[in-house]
């Protein structure tokens, strides 16, 4: 059964960790969420296969990641934990669930901070040719992992001054995008809406394609309704965050597409050579913009490392507490779970080495593996807010202080969304891969957390 029943007080279940957050921090870590690799970097593979239509793609992304973040929200809200949707689906569907949902995340936390290492060791290659990628992975993962393991504060000090410069860059990004666009930017002549005439140039196909990098790219949102576990006030962080999702969404995501669709040819090579945001500004003719905007995707990158490590080591935390991971990662010293920060962070490592010594066979293959698991965890969350909301409505209902949209007609709504996204994954050859080494390690995950739980049972 469930550890913990409905009618718990709305406190976080991790009382060792420190509550060192501050509201400025949990404010501006959900505003920088949604500013991520995925969009500065993952967006350009979309709109050469989606063209114009990129716009719709990511509209329609962002209504389904709204929906699951209120989703989220409504659980946080009431039962703030540092493993979020795992702890929500232990409670709510039981201990297989969680063990699933949050080891698969674990995962892919682990092997993206890898990801995000290597992405910005490229970029700091590039200013400085001959120093070895390796070594400059190396580098921050040390600064991160250290800051990690200094104090939650200091995670949150990093997120906040990461996040204000992703969102003043992005922002000042839109700005001189719409002022090219309506023609009153000096040195620049409006493109009119010459570059959206073929607005699905590789028609339906194309749009599939972009729609499946535009849920990819919305991946990291997770991280506040972690972090809120370990803030001054988790109710209110975590409603704030999730109230103010769908501007943040709107203005960010779809808008910065439907800038730089309107600003670059679609099928411009530097699109996805160079990254959409640089070749938009370096279109715009602005010295050095497009240098400037590689300093901003290295801002993002290391912030995601950041982010990651810190959620990683918070997940492992929260399932060792409960039982379901090897009791040396639940070990907290001075509010931190620091084991469980240095193990995320030689795992993401090894994901780096591998990515050098065994890029073909064993680093492809978990790439594949992690493709899908974020649509994976979605999923838990969607039918976990079906089963704990009627609980919460009959038996706690003054802990809903966020509560989900017309449920349960939305609930329903995404979790067919999530269905429809893995037909189309399934018919794509190029994620058909993916979902099925992903569905491989959650069946895994699922038969060792059900066996776990069977055994718990019995005593």
């Amino acid at each position: 059964m469930p550890s913990t029943t409905v009618g718990t007080p709305p406190e976080s279940d991790d009382v060792s960790l420190s509550h060192g957050l501050k509201q400025r921090h949990l404010s501006m870590i959900a505003l920088g969420g949604v500013i991520g690799a995925g969009l500065f970097i993952g967006s350009g593979a979309g709109i050469a296969a989606a063209g114009p239509s990129i716009v719709l793609a990511y509209a329609l992304s962002g209504l389904l990641v709204m929906l699951v973040m209120r989703m989220l929200g409504e659980m946080s809200a009431a039962y703030p934990s540092s493993g979020s949707f795992s702890a929500h689906a232990e409670r709510a569907i039981g201990p297989w669930a969680g063990f699933t949902a949050g080891w698969s995340f674990w995962v892919l936390l682990c092997t993206a901070v890898g990801l995000e290492g290597i992405g910005a060791a490229k970029i700091v290659t590039g200013w400085l040719p001959g120093t070895p990628e390796w070594a400059w992975v190396a580098l921050f993962m040390v600064v991160f992992c250290a800051a990690n393991l200094a104090a939650v504060k200091n995670f949150g000090e990093f997120e906040f001054w990461f996040a204000a410069l992703k969102v003043g860059a992005i922002s000042l990004f839109l700005v001189l995008g719409v002022l090219a666009i309506a023609g009153v930017l000096p040195g620049t002549d409006s493109p009119g809406t010459s570059h959206l005439a073929d607005f699905l140039p590789h028609g339906g196909e194309g749009l599939v394609i972009g729609l499946l990098a535009s849920v990819f790219a919305y991946g990291g949102l997770e991280t506040v309704t972690i972090a809120a576990a370990e803030s001054e006030d988790p109710v209110r962080g975590v409603a704030s965050a999730v109230r103010t999702a769908m501007w943040r969404i709107a203005l960010f995501y779809i808008g910065s597409m439907a800038v730089i669709v309107t600003l670059v040819p679609w099928d411009s090579k530097a699109v996805v050579e160079k990254g959409p945001y640089v070749a938009a500004l370096d279109r715009l003719g602005i010295p050095g913009a497009g240098q400037l905007m590689n300093v901003v995707v290295l801002v993002a990158l290391l912030s995601a490392m950041n982010a990651n490590i810190y959620g990683s080591s918070r997940i492992a935390y929260s399932l060792v507490e409960r039982g379901q991971g090897p009791r040396a990662l639940g070990r907290v010293s001075g509010g931190v779970p620091r084991t469980a920060v240095l193990v995320s962070c030689v795992f993401g490592f090894g994901c780096v080495l591998l990515s050098y010594w065994r890029p073909d066979d064993v680093f492809a293959w978990l790439l594949n593996m992690i493709g899908a698991v974020i649509l994976v965890v979605w999923i838990f969350i969607a039918v976990s807010q079906l089963r704990l909301r009627r609980r919460l409505e009959r038996e706690a209902s003054r802990q809903l202080a966020v509560r989900m949209w017309a449920f349960p007609v939305l609930t329903w709504v995404a979790l067919a969304a999530m269905a429809a996204i893995f037909v189309l994954m399934a018919r794509e050859p190029g994620t058909r891969v993916q979902l099925y080494s992903t569905g491989a390690m959650t069946a895994l995950l699922a038969l060792g957390g059900y066996a776990w739980q069977q055994r718990r049972a019995k005593g």
